[in-house]
């Protein structure tokens, strides 16, 4: 496994990222619906901040894994077993449907926001409420157009854990407030981000607690 930068480190299991200094984990169980961060922290920033807002406002259930800052391990989606986890196995046991926030960058989809994940119902949910709320970027909903490597249909992949399965949303750096256009703001959090809580909060609250997700 390796670092963000590239660089080799001794980090292959979910077990190895949690006994590295600085590594922690966040969960507070509220309803069945809920969002996930474990990118969060120092590795993908804002994502832990987002998940964690949304949650609050929607009444929803929250996980997170917190990475220190610097240049902490890359653990692929697929290799957070909860079975090394507690806190993660009880909120995977807890939740019907999930959002896991992730950030990305990438050329040409630097004003894209990703819904990947097997609840195809509840990406078009949340494209609903994402779309009028955030016009300046293109949200992706369509299965059969998001990136192969970033649509988050491997069974492993905690988005598709929960008995519903879920989405998986990657935002790019300006929607979470780490672009370059934000840096003279004065604010606690840019208004794209804000924006962006609200939707999510919207879209978990007015998600049907019975719908199932599409095969695939």
């Amino acid at each position: 496994m390796r670092t963000r930068s590239g660089e080799p480190c001794g980090v292959e299991t979910f077990g190895d990222l949690l006994a590295e200094p600085g590594v922690r984990e966040e969960c507070v169980l509220r309803s069945q619906f809920g969002f996930m961060a474990f990118h969060g922290g120092g590795l993908e920033a804002a994502t832990d901040v987002i998940a964690a807002a949304a949650a609050e406002r929607a009444d929803a259930s929250y996980y997170a894994v917190l990475h220190p800052a610097g240049d902490p391990p890359h653990l692929p989606s697929t290799r957070f077993d909860p079975q090394h986890s507690e806190l993660m196995t009880d909120f995977l046991d807890h939740v019907d449907v999930v959002v896991t926030v992730h950030g990305f960058g990438r050329r040409g989809l630097f004003s894209s926001m990703l819904l990947g994940g097997r609840n195809r119902d509840l990406a078009r949910h949340m494209a609903n409420h994402l779309e009028p709320r955030l016009p300046a970027y293109r949200v992706i909903a369509d299965a059969e157009a998001l990136p192969r490597d970033l649509a988050g249909m491997h069974p492993a992949n905690p988005v598709n854990l929960p008995r519903n399965a879920g989405v998986q949303l990657e935002l790019p750096p300006r929607v979470r407030g780490e672009s370059p256009m934000w840096w003279d703001f004065e604010g606690d959090m840019c208004p794209h981000t804000e924006t962006l809580i609200d939707a999510l909060a919207t879209a978990a609250t007015t998600w049907p607690s019975l719908s199932v997700p599409a095969a695939g």
